[in-house]
């Protein structure tokens, strides 16, 4: 919906949606990346087999784990990052796993909660991301947030930084 919605003067980004079934096309032809392709993101769905998950990771230069500050978000992500050391055999010594705090409001229990647990992981929190109706409004518009007016975003773009300076060392 959000690549539906971006404004076609804006630089084109290629998406491909995994989970759409063609019949008229084989499953490699319709999940194929065109050659001048830099990065490629994967977004992969939050319950996933362990065994799948491995197909995803395998390669991969860096992993990010969201994770919510609320109870159900985080006993899910500690489940995800076990299978992701156990069973997709990503290492933390690699140090291509990162974890992403998202849609955070700081000062509140559900955030110190939250990053009691994510200390306790062993694996860097990589970026926070505020609990910001910015986000909402760049989806809506098929825009990322750094492409929202500054004045707007000047907060929100503060946690994006050390994520993508995390990202930009592992490419």
């Amino acid at each position: 919906r959000w690549a539906h919605n971006r404004p076609q003067e804006r630089p084109f980004i290629h998406v491909v949606d995994a989970c759409a079934t063609n019949p008229r096309v084989t499953r490699s032809f319709q999940l194929r990346i065109p050659p001048d392709v830099r990065q490629l993101v994967v977004d992969t769905p939050a319950a996933m087999s362990a065994q799948r998950l491995s197909q995803f990771t395998r390669g991969a230069h860096a992993i990010l784990v969201p994770v919510l500050p609320s109870d159900m978000d985080i006993h899910a992500v500690s489940q995800l990052v076990a299978d992701l050391l156990l069973v997709a055999k990503v290492s933390r010594r690699m140090g291509r796993l990162g974890v992403v705090a998202n849609r955070v409001r700081e000062n509140t229990l559900a955030y110190r909660r939250l990053m009691r647990f994510l200390e306790s992981l062993n694996i860097p929190v990589v970026g926070q991301l505020r609990d910001s109706q910015n986000y909402v409004h760049a989806a809506e518009q098929g825009l990322g947030i750094h492409e929202l007016p500054p004045s707007h975003t000047a907060k929100d773009i503060e946690g994006w930084a050390p994520l993508i300076d995390w990202v930009g060392q592992r490419m």
